[in-house]
């Protein structure tokens, strides 16, 4: 669970948290970047389904002002589940940061069932149900 109150409280759609292990985070599924903000704490991305999702990198991350985040895309460009969207330095995060915990969050309706709650890698599959 988070520890977002916002997030917790499902203000802005479904989703669900991971708390990273690496500092690299990896596309969710397959797609297009459709937003990356200027201060590199959140990911706009639509899947090739159509689905929108956020990802949203730590908590308060926005006050860092881009410190700590390295992007490896940019808007536009059409990305493959687990290709490499940004490097988070964790160690970093965590010392100016409330949490490094990472929000997926389905903005577009949609709503998220967890197949698997347990420790996961990039690139597996079926730990999450999206359904409309």
């Amino acid at each position: 669970k988070s520890t977002d109150p916002a997030f917790s409280q499902k203000m802005m759609g479904d989703g669900y948290v991971i708390f990273p292990t690496s500092g690299d985070i990896v596309a969710p599924v397959d797609g297009k970047v459709e937003m990356l903000f200027p201060t590199m704490h959140a990911i706009g991305i639509t899947s090739k389904e159509g689905i929108e999702i956020l990802l949203h990198l730590g908590i308060d991350t926005v006050n860092l002002e881009g410190k700590g985040f390295q992007p490896h895309v940019k808007i536009g460009d059409v990305i493959e589940q687990g290709q490499l969207l940004m490097k988070m330095d964790l160690q970093y995060i965590n010392e100016h940061a409330p949490s490094s915990e990472i929000l997926c969050i389905f903005t577009g309706g949609q709503k998220c069932r967890i197949l698997k709650e347990t420790e996961v890698s990039a690139g597996q599959v079926n730990i999450v149900k999206i359904t409309q």
